[in-house]
This record gives C-alpha cells, sequence and structure tokens, in this order.
C-alpha cells in the first residue's frame, strides 16, 4: 500500500509499505479519505514539540474515514462492509479515568497517527471499539470531519451550554469555526469572532458569526462591551492558544460567565487571576478531545439532520499524491481543512 510516512526531518515522504494485518479486536480498514489537522502540521514541520513526541518513521494522521474490509479474532461492533470513522485517542482501559467513564483522559492516552501508527494510507488497522459506523450515505469527505468536528462541539456544549446567550469565540481556525456552526445550531443568541485572518474572518461571517473582529485593528474587549450593552459576553470558547487573545476573552466575558478552553498555548501564560477569574466569578473549563463517545452521538445528530454543514470548511480534496502542496497550503494559511484520498491516484 501506499503511505505517509513521517521522518525525522521536516516533510514527509509517499512511499510503499506492506498493508497491515489486523490482530485480535482489530479491523482492516480500507482509507478512503484524511483530513490534515494541526497535529498534522506539527510532525510536517518537525518543530520542538514533534521531535519530543513522536518516534520515526511512523506514518501518521489521525482524522479518517473508510470502510471495514477485515475482522481480527474476537472483534466485535462492526461488520466487513461498514462506514466508519475513527475515535483515535487510544485509552487504556483501566486506570481511574477510563473505569469512571472518561476515557478521554485517559492517564496513558496514546493518540493514533502521533503514539501510535497512522492514517495516512491506502490502508489502515484499528482498534474496533474506536471505531464509530457511519450512515452508508454520508459522503467520505464530510465522515472524515467528525472528529475535529467534535472538538467544537464538545467545547461549545461542556458546562451551561450557549442557548440564548452570547457567545465570544477567539480563534477562526478550523476548530473555531466549527464551533460558530455549533454555537449557531445550539440557539446561540450573539456570536462574535476573534481573529486576525481576513480570509477566516469572512468565513466566520458565511458561517453565523453576527460580529467579526480583527484584534489587529479592533478592540475586542471595547466591541463586545458595545455589542452586550456593557455586560460582556457570557461564554468565551477559545481556541487560539493565544495570550493576548485567551487576556482579552477574559476581560470581555461578563460576571460568572464561563470560558471554555481548547487552543494550546505555545509557552506559559500570565492571568490576573484576581481580576480576571476570580473577582469576576469566573469558570474555566479546560477542554480535550471529545467524550468518548458521548460527543459522537452529539456530532452525528448535527451533521445527519442537516442542523450544520460542513462543506464551506473543506478548502481542498486532493489525492494523497498531491500531499506536498495540501501542507504547504496550510502552513502558509491557504487551508481551512484539507481532505486527502489515498484509494486516487
Amino acid at each position: 500500500m501506499r503511505a505517509l510516512l513521517k521522518k525525522a526531518e521536516p516533510g514527509a515522504t509517499l512511499t510503499e509499505l506492506n498493508a497491515p494485518e489486523p490482530g485480535p479486536g482489530e479491523a482492516l480498514l480500507r482509507v478512503m479519505a484524511c483530513s490534515v489537522c494541526g497535529t498534522d502540521l506539527h510532525l510536517y514541520r518537525w518543530d520542538a514539540w514533534a521531535r519530543g513526541r513522536v518516534h520515526p518513521p511512523l506514518v501518521f494522521g489521525h482524522e479518517m474515514s473508510g470502510q471495514v474490509v477485515a475482522l481480527g479474532p474476537g472483534a466485535e461492533g462492526v461488520k466487513v462492509g461498514d462506514h466508519v470513522s475513527a475515535e483515535t485517542h487510544l485509552s487504556c482501559g483501566h486506570c481511574l479515568q477510563c473505569r469512571t467513564g472518561r476515557r478521554h483522559i485517559c492517564q496513558k492516552l496514546r493518540i493514533v497517527g502521533v503514539d501510535a501508527p497512522g492514517i495516512f494510507s491506502e490502508y489502515a488497522v484499528l482498534p474496533t471499539e474506536n471505531l464509530w459506523v457511519n450512515d452508508q450515505n454520508l459522503p467520505w469527505e464530510i465522515a472524515t470531519l467528525q472528529e475535529p468536528f467534535g472538538n467544537a462541539v464538545y467545547t461549545v456544549m461542556d458546562g451551561p451550554g450557549v442557548s440564548g446567550k452570547t457567545v465570544l469565540i477567539t480563534g477562526c481556525g478550523p476548530i473555531g469555526l466549527m464551533a460558530i456552526l455549533v454555537a449557531r445550531a445550539c440557539g446561540a443568541s450573539l456570536i462574535i469572532a476573534s481573529d486576525p485572518s481576513p480570509r477566516r474572518l469572512e468565513l466566520a461571517r458565511r458561517l453565523g458569526a453576527d460580529l467579526a473582529l480583527d484584534p489587529r485593528e479592533d478592540s475586542v474587549v471595547k466591541s463586545v462591551m458595545d455589542a452586550t450593552r456593557g455586560d460582556g459576553a457570557d461564554a468565551l470558547l477559545e481556541f487560539s492558544g493565544n495570550t493576548s487573545a485567551l487576556r482579552q476573552g477574559l476581560q470581555a466575558l461578563t460576571y460568572g460567565g464561563q470560558a471554555n478552553l481548547l487552543g494550546i498555548p505555545e509557552s506559559r501564560v500570565e492571568l490576573d487571576l484576581a481580576q480576571e477569574v476570580i473577582f469576576k466569578a469566573v469558570t474555566l473549563r479546560g477542554i480535550t478531545g471529545r467524550r468518548v463517545f458521548e460527543t459522537w452521538y452529539q456530532v452525528r445528530e448535527l451533521v445527519v439532520s442537516g442542523r450544520v454543514d460542513l462543506r464551506p470548511l473543506i478548502s481542498h480534496q486532493v489525492p494523497i499524491g498531491r500531499y506536498q502542496e495540501v501542507f504547504e497550503a496550510a502552513l502558509h494559511g491557504e487551508a481551512i481543512k484539507p481532505v486527502l484520498f489515498p484509494q486516487e491516484r
């Protein structure tokens, strides 16, 4: 099979490898579509985080949709021919978090395509307990977006929720843009988005943001206060990992507001906890991954019902052989959510 291999250097190599065989409790999948995320860009750049985490050579990538073509001994929950996507957080099943229904924060969590072989390939093997069976009519390119979309769904829905509330979304990358769709579908009364990219702000408006702010030109805090009659936003959904964006978001929150944080800062963040959190009685929530499989049920209802349309987020659809142009476009901010097709030549 053809596979995109990560070596101990910048870039990636499309090469020929032996197709894997499913072991006990595993399924062999024909990968029909796979999407590129920020983690993949870290590996492609081979930055400090990637060098400290990944042990190449490794097939990378983790967002996928495909078809079950074979089952290993004892494999249950799916059958040959099923269309599936994958929850690619591999949990141990034995730690406190796993045994109390919180597999997404397993103490020994491994990630497909980072700590285990990934899915940028024509075939892949995954545990059947990590597979999500899709509607046969769901297009491959939409099905592969369900895992990252789950990050947005979890961020928006965790806690009191956003129905009838004013929401500030900082960072309009793919997940932040998806969060606009979720917040709109969940009945947010006012959605304000902030990002320094004009292209992303324009897409944010198209997807349902009522107000799109460029923090280089607009005062985010003043704009939020003006739009909320001086009360501030009820909820902050932070996707950028940018320190300034986080602080602006906290300052723009109303007293007693909630802040759900998914964005990963590149370094330590200094906050004025007294003024920005404690005296305002703000609730901070760290968000990681998706609740397994609670979030997937929520994703399915939003996508299959048509309440959310993910198609505007797909910026590229190309055969996997054209991976270089896709990764370079993403690195230069010219791609939102690229999709690769391993089976196409």
